[in-house]
């Protein structure tokens, strides 16, 4: 595994994915490089052959298609030998029958996860059990980090790459529980005003029935 040397930073939300060469299921990949054009969900597990990753798996694995929908690619990644990721996918093909299709890093050496700042302080070994949402750009745009005993919501980590891809193509922001949203429905937050000038032209679009408003400062928009 190969890094861009001579940095310590952990990669957070705005940053670009860190450049890694690795070895995987289903071979070698370079990060974010051969995924340049999609978006990729990277996510970590402590290791194989644990009930709850297993689940989580076989989850992911199920929704792959809506993921592709979305241009959206998986990546998986603990801190075992490729051997050992290939023993635990063919049992959960043999005893599951869901035949795992994304690839797996393999990383014995902790390289990745060190990169990737998913090892605990303190002598911990395995990596905690993160998720790296990366638009088509290779520009890391959320960031989920889950406990032992909390085990992923995949259709939240597929709806937040919809409203990060909505948000993006129609130039506004998905409120909470979009597309399902208390207040507006599933229609996108106006990027508030930032001068006198643009709380007039918010009044004027409201009036046209552009846009609707509870305030100046609060404004949606249909879907683009």
């Amino acid at each position: 595994m190969q890094t861009n040397p001579g940095t310590n930073h952990c990669p957070m939300v705005g940053d670009r994915f860190p450049d890694l060469a690795v070895q995987t299921t289903r071979g070698a990949i370079s990060l974010p490089q051969d995924y340049q054009g999609s978006w990729f969900i990277f996510f970590s597990h402590p290791g194989d052959f644990t009930p709850v990753c297993t689940t989580e798996y076989v989850a992911f694995q199920n929704r792959s298609d809506d993921f592709a929908n979305l241009n959206t690619r998986l990546i998986g990644l603990s801190v075992d030998q490729v051997q050992a990721h290939l023993k635990w996918l063919e049992w959960i093909q043999q005893n599951l029958g869901v035949a795992i299709t994304f690839p797996v890093v393999a990383d014995p050496l902790g390289l990745v996860a060190e990169a990737l700042c998913l090892i605990r302080p303190g002598g911990a070994t395995r990596t905690v059990r993160t998720v790296f949402i990366v638009d088509d750009r290779g520009v890391i745009r959320l960031t989920l980090t889950y406990p032992g005993e909390v085990g992923r919501n995949v259709a939240e980590i597929l709806r937040a790459v919809e409203a990060l891809q909505t948000a993006d193509r129609c130039q506004g922001a998905t409120p909470a529980n979009w597309p399902e949203n208390e207040l507006i429905g599933d229609r996108l937050i106006v990027p508030p005003a930032a001068n006198v000038a643009e709380i007039g032209q918010r009044y004027e679009a409201a009036g046209a029935g552009q846009i609707e408003c509870f305030d100046w400062w609060f404004c949606s928009k249909p879907l683009c």
